[in-house]
Parts: structure tokens; sequence; C-alpha cells
């Protein structure tokens, strides 16, 4: 019993939430760091003001992906959670401008990248548990076209507020300006009414139906040694001796950073070494124990049993991402100061920069959304990595243009190579990656994916402020050449990427 195939318009509707999360999430990227230095941050507390969503992400992602493998009720398997992160995500983001002080606002921060974490990273397994193998770059590639549509339209709001009706986007020091309130409230009724669509619109399919697919699909799968899945738990001894190593070089760490560096962000880091070396020690208790079911257990097993091409593809999201949040976080300071020549954010000046940077960022989404049905075709003929790696070279270079350009239409060229970079990024790892997966630890392990767009922003978001700084000279132009170079590394490593489940339709 195979899964059938499904038609454009099923594929629409189990994609559309996409939409409404990535309104709530590019309204998130394109602002928030505006809205922080609107409340009274510095230009170096930037980064570190971002960490608590991460480090929330990190813990919320493999705990929902756990959850909702083993979710079956009256919504379905994925469905709950798109529709409670839906629900959460909303009010956090009609909170987010309405607050009061800079404490407050990187709190609301935490609180809804984690309730946009609970909705999307199911909907990511939601493509592998509806779509056959041959269909599932399109499945994902309709995601990014949504991605796109949705952030552009986030993106350009503040802008049209302001320049279309008139609605002020200036407001006395350390108050938000009410177009930007405005776009926060109308991205949270989007962001629930686009999931609520996708929850009605789908129905999942029935335990029983999954597990006849699956015995199908392993059967007519290639065998490879490497990303073959064994469900025998680890040896205690395994977390026994890893667990102390991470923790003495952590703490090794932290004593270097605390006596020899002049900022405590890299703390996180080391910090988080020692925790992660704690978590290892304690599920070696538990496995000893006998406890091997417990959700810690199996999280840690499915973690240290990655699949290889999942290995390999973790390396290449990570200098992705660490590249891509070097734009998220420094875009609008990096593009006020140095295009419009500005650090005053009361300033009109300022607030003009700030809204043509939801102009590049609803620019280089239109992009992607335009390109993203041209993916599956162009992977067909000349292969998944080679477009991968293509796009992420284009998106690196137009990150690094942006330091030679003074003209602020200039700047809509660069985002063009960022844009086709992001189709790609959206997409085509996913589609490598679920094909090296077993089918029924989907959930599980695109949170442990996740892992590696969350531990690249940790890492921005724990050394940018100390470099930002001291390295280069409050000059945030910099990080973005910085991300550029990263994204191209990220190009050159998928070389080295098996994609075995190579797709020839979809």
């Amino acid at each position: 019993m195979e899964k059938p195939r499904l038609s454009f318009w099923q594929i629409w509707n189990m994609s559309f939430g996409f939409f409404g999360i990535q309104f709530g999430w590019a309204l998130q990227l394109a602002n928030v760091s505006r809205i922080f230095q609107t409340l009274g941050a510095e230009i170096g507390d930037i980064a570190i003001l971002w960490i608590a969503a991460p480090v929330t992400g990190l813990l919320v992602q493999p705990i929902i992906g756990h959850m909702s493998d083993h979710t079956w009720n009256r919504l379905g398997r994925r469905r709950p959670y798109f529709l409670t992160g839906a629900i959460l995500a909303s009010v956090g983001l009609i909170i987010m401008p309405n607050s009061p002080a800079l404490w407050m606002a990187a709190g609301m921060l935490w609180i809804l990248d984690a309730s946009i974490n609970i909705s999307m990273e199911p909907f990511r397994a939601f493509v592998g548990d509806m779509l056959p193998g041959d269909q599932r770059t399109s499945g994902f590639a309709m995601q990014s076209f949504f991605i796109g549509t949705g952030s552009v339209i986030a993106s350009l709001l503040p802008f049209i507020l302001s320049s279309w009706f008139g609605i002020e986007n200036t407001a006395a020091a350390g108050e938000i300006s009410l177009s930007l309130k405005i776009s926060f409230i109308s991205g949270g009724i989007v962001f629930f009414v686009a999931v609520l669509w996708t929850v009605i619109k789908t129905k999942e399919y029935s335990p029983e139906e999954m597990d006849a697919f699956i015995e199908a699909e392993n059967k007519n799968k290639p065998q490879d040694e490497g990303n073959q899945y064994d469900e025998t738990p680890l040896s205690h001894s395994v977390f026994f001796k890893n667990g102390p190593i991470w923790i003495i070089a952590g703490a090794i760490l932290t004593f270097v950073i605390a006596k020899y560096v002049h900022h405590e962000e890299p703390l996180v880091l080391s910090i988080g070494m020692m925790v992660f070396g704690l978590i290892q020690v304690l599920t070696g208790l538990l496995t000893k124990q006998g406890k091997t079911s417990s959700g810690l257990v199996e999280v840690l097993n499915d973690m240290f049993k990655m699949p290889k091409t999942m290995k390999q593809l973790a390396l290449v999201q990570f200098f992705t991402w660490f590249g891509l949040f070097s734009m998220f976080l420094y875009m609008t300071p990096a593009v006020t100061s140095h295009v419009y020549g500005t650090s005053d954010t009361t300033s009109k000046l300022y607030n003009t920069g700030a809204d043509w940077v939801g102009i590049l960022f609803g620019t280089y989404n239109g992009v992607a959304a335009l390109i993203a049905f041209a993916l599956a075709p162009l992977a067909a003929k000349i292969g998944r990595k080679s477009v991968h790696a293509g796009a992420l070279i284009l998106g690196g270079l137009g990150l690094i243009s942006i330091y030679f350009i003074s003209d602020p239409n200039l700047l809509l060229v660069s985002m063009i190579g960022v844009g086709i970079a992001w189709a790609s990024i959206l997409s085509i790892p996913y589609a490598i990656l679920t094909g090296s997966l077993p089918s029924k630890k989907f959930g599980i392990y695109m949170g442990i994916f996740n892992f590696f767009i969350v531990l690249p922003e940790i890492t921005a978001s724990s050394i940018y402020g100390s470099l930002v700084e001291s390295v280069f000279d409050n000059q945030s132009i910099y990080v973005l050449i910085t991300g550029g170079a990263s994204l191209i590394l990220a190009a050159l490593l998928m070389k080295f990427v098996d994609d075995k489940d190579e797709q020839t339709a979809g």
C-alpha cells in the first residue's frame, strides 16, 4: 500500500498554514531589532537580547517533534501542534509591540519564538507524512512559496501603512510607532487564520494507514548502511563517557571567557556545553536503570544515531544559518548606518531606512516565492546538491555586495541573490533529508535537524556583540560580510553530502 499522490490543491491546502507562520516570523525578523533599539538597546546589546529565543527553541523543537511522532487524537498527529502554536504565537505578536520596556520585549521574543516553533517543526514532518517520496521536493517548494509570499506582505506592511495610508512610523523616544503596532496585530490574526485553514482542509492518515505506507516505502527504498536506523538503545557507558568531557570542556572555556574576555555573551556557549554534558550524564543514569522508553533517553539516542546524510547536511545548515542570522540580527543597523548614515532611532531618516529594510526583506522573499516552483524541475536536471550550492553562493555574494553600495535602490539587486538562496534553503535540504530518515521518526529528526538552525543563532547572538564592539568598531556592516562568507562556505560543504534519494520527479 503506497501513499497516494496528492493534487496541486491538496498540497496547497496542507501548506497554506506556512503563509501565516512566516507572516509572523517575518515581522519578528525584520522588526524586533528595531523595537529593541527603540526601547533603548545599544548596538552591542542587540545580539544577546535575541539569545533567549534560540535557547528556548533548542529545548522546544525536539520535545515537540518527539511528542508529535507519538500523538494520535481527533485532530490527528501534527495538526494539534499547528493549532496550539498558532494560538500562542498570535497572542505573542499582539503583545510584542505594546511592550512598555526592553526587558518585556526580550521576554516576548522568547515566548513568540517558542510558539512559532511549536507550529513550524511539525509542518516539516507533515510533508514527509502526507507525500510520497517523489512529491516531497514539490511539497517543500510549496512551503517555500508560502514562506516567500507571507514574508513579502509582512515585511512590506509597516512601509505600506506609513507610505500609503499615512499612519505614523515614528514615535517619542522609548515608544513603538503606530504603524508597527498595527502590523504586529495584523500578523497575529493572519497567523491564526492561515494555520486554521490547513487544520480544517487537510485530513491526516490514520496510524494503520501510516504503518502500511511505511512498510511499502521500506520495501522500495534503496538500502544504504550509513542511513539505516538501529532501534537498540545505546549503552549507558556512551553517555557516561561523553558527558564529563562536555562538562570539563565547558568549564575550562567558561574560565577562559570570564578571565580574558570582556563580554559575557560567549558564556552562553560555554555554560551550554556544561548543561549538555549534565544531560548526557542524566541520560546515562536513566539508561542504566532500564528507563530507555523515557522521552529524554529516546531523544538523546536519536540524536547520537543521526543518519549519515543528516550529519553531512547538519554542517551545511550550521554555516547557512549563521550567515542568515547575521542578516536577521544586523540588517537594520547595518543599512541605517552604512547606507543612510544615521543611528538615531528617533530620527525620520533612521525610520525611513528601517522601513526600507522591510522592503529589502520583502524583495528577497518575493524572489524566493517566484522561483520556488522552478527548484524541483531544475533539481531533476542538474541535481539537488548543485542547485543548493549555487543558490548559497548567490546569497553569499548578495550579502557581501551591500558593503559596496551607497544607493538604497541598488540594495534590491543584492536581495535577488539572497532570495534565490532563501528559496533553496527552505526546500532542498529538507527534501534531501527526508529521504534518509526512518518514517516513524520524521518529527523528532526534524526537531533535531532544527538544532543546526538554532545553534548558529545562539553562536551569532553570543559572539557578534563582542565582535561588533571590539573588532568591527561598531560598524555592523562587517557582520553582513561575515554572513556572506559563511553562506559561501556552506555551499562548498554541499560537495560532501550524500543524496541517496535524488528526485527525478516531483
